[in-house]
């Protein structure tokens, strides 16, 4: 199980922070929001709806956010005891950027991902 809570940090990790880095790039350079198979990237969500748009330090920053769920995969993965805390304390920070960017899929491995962290805590 720890070894799922760890490979499940690196899909949200990678999985999210990947597109948000090229994402803010692009959004800098063209100044408008990248489409991935038709549906836009960190645009549109509910951060738009009450007002705060998507900008490139919005995205750097839960593209940090990002990073830091990679470094709790692999601190989970070689048993270092601070990854469980992190797998824990990430979920509310990550939680924000999910449901502003409308990112469905977030949520569900976040949970488990915490959830699993919980269950096989050192």
């Amino acid at each position: 199980m720890e070894k799922t809570a760890s490979v499940l940090s690196w899909v949200l990790g990678l999985g999210f922070g990947l597109p948000a880095v090229y994402g803010a790039w692009f959004l800098a350079t063209r100044h408008e929001t990248w489409t991935l198979l038709g549906f836009p990237t960190y645009g549109g969500g509910p951060f738009e709806r009450i007002g705060l748009s998507t900008t490139v330090p919005l995205m750097v920053a839960f593209a940090v956010v990002c990073g830091v769920e990679c470094v709790t995969g692999w601190m989970m993965w070689t048993g270092t005891p601070a990854g469980w805390w992190l797998a824990v304390l990430l979920l509310p920070i990550e939680a924000v950027f999910w449901i502003g960017f409308a990112l469905p899929f977030g949520p569900p491995l976040g949970l488990a991902r915490a959830a699993l962290a919980l269950l096989t805590w050192p």
